[in-house]
């Protein structure tokens, strides 16, 4: 019963990872996201959030991540280098519950990251979806709030009571793979788009 449980999150983990490798053009591959896609629930993980820098002539200066409930944070890695965080929370004590986390005072430049990191733990096996807002140094804001086909996608991550199939290779090793695939491919692509160079304006996300 527990590894049945643990199937439909864990499937559909994987087969979305598939999707992308397969289908996805690589302008849509940058996003924000929580790694890793898919974790254990009630098991304390560390986890990370990336958000990527895609407006040219403009700096990350402010991320602001609201928690879904379920998901516990711990404790957090100190930001990087010139950020700042703040925390709010619900309750007080061993009973505090984060519900937002902000981050600011960095300048992440174009093409690059803004990352931070946190222990936590999902609550109970399911699919957990965070909102991310990004803001710019020109003031432009872009919300990471939306379905897994926008441009803006919200981050989300699934826990399974189980990672392990009865004898049978992990899913999380299956997992891992795909992703490192999915890198290449990314890559490969990065390494032809730079290459080609040209077009007006650089494209981009709809920015606020």
């Amino acid at each position: 019963m527990k590894a049945q449980l643990a199937a439909g999150p864990v499937r559909r983990a994987v087969v979305l990872a598939l999707a992308i490798v397969l289908g996805v053009p690589a302008a849509a591959l940058a996003h924000a996201s929580v790694s890793p896609a898919v974790s254990l629930s009630g098991k304390l993980q560390l986890y990370s959030l990336a958000v990527p820098t895609e407006k040219e002539n403009a700096t990350t200066t402010k991320i602001v991540l609201t928690v879904p409930q379920g998901f516990g944070i711990d404790s957090f890695v100190p930001p990087p280098a010139g950020w700042t965080q703040s925390v709010r929370s619900s309750g007080s004590g061993e009973n505090a519950v984060v519900q937002r986390v902000t981050w600011t005072g960095g300048r992440t430049p174009t093409g690059q990251d803004s990352t931070f990191q946190f222990l936590a733990q999902p609550s109970k096996p399911g699919t957990y979806t965070f909102q991310v807002r990004q803001t710019y140094s020109d003031g432009s804001i872009v919300d990471w709030s939306g379905a897994e086909s926008s441009e803006s996608p919200a981050p989300t991550i699934v826990a399974a009571s189980s990672l392990g199939g009865g004898g049978g290779t992990p899913v999380l090793t299956i997992v891992a793979l795909i992703v490192g695939v999915l890198g290449l491919v990314v890559g490969g692509f990065a390494l032809v788009g730079g290459r080609g160079g040209g077009g007006e304006g650089g494209g981009g996300r709809a920015l606020a």
